[in-house]
């Protein structure tokens, strides 16, 4: 088991919950981890100049090619987790995150080959995210998405070809 490093810092990073909605079904943007294969939200550091909203949209982009808006200033919700820093030792972090309207799939992005992308329901993603803390974020999620699939304002996002749905992106099935 690796050690806490023991210190009074807790790590703050923002993340977001990325979505669109296509003819009416709300799908929400799973990543995997660079390290482990785990499937997350795109999440990241917070830098001096920023703010939690602006990295979450800052990592988006990063790790998994995206563009969008931040839907509220105010974060859907906070999770925590250890991050690992090495073999053997990992950091208390705290997880800001934001839900993030996606307007544009780019084709390419810094951590392109990196990491899989899958395009996922509400139910889907609970099924599959790899971060406890983050269930409870994506229920409340899933209890305001019939509103945004309603929406009449929201588009689905641009995106550089139909998403696949493969056996190697949907675990179990």
């Amino acid at each position: 088991m690796p050690e806490i490093a023991r210190t009074n810092t807790v790590l703050h990073q923002a993340g977001a919950i990325a979505y669109r909605v296509d003819h009416g079904r709300v799908e929400i943007l799973l990543i995997t981890s660079r390290d482990t294969g785990r499937w997350i939200i795109p999440k990241g550091n917070i830098g001096a100049a920023a703010t939690p909203a602006s990295a979450a949209t800052k990592e988006a982009y990063e790790e998994a090619g995206i563009r969008g808006t931040i839907t509220s200033s105010t974060p859907l919700g906070f999770y925590t987790y250890f991050k690992r820093l090495s073999l053997e030792r990992t950091l208390a972090t705290t997880v800001e995150v934001y839900t993030l309207l996606v307007t544009k799939q780019l084709k390419n992005w810094p951590e392109k080959g990196e990491r899989k992308l899958a395009w996922l329901s509400a139910e889907e993603a609970i099924e599959m995210i790899d971060e406890p803390g983050m269930t409870p974020l994506l229920r409340r999620f899933a209890e305001v998405q019939d509103l945004l699939g309603n929406a009449a304002t929201v588009r689905p996002a641009e995106s550089v070809s139909p998403p696949h749905r493969t056996k190697e992106v949907r675990r179990g099935r």
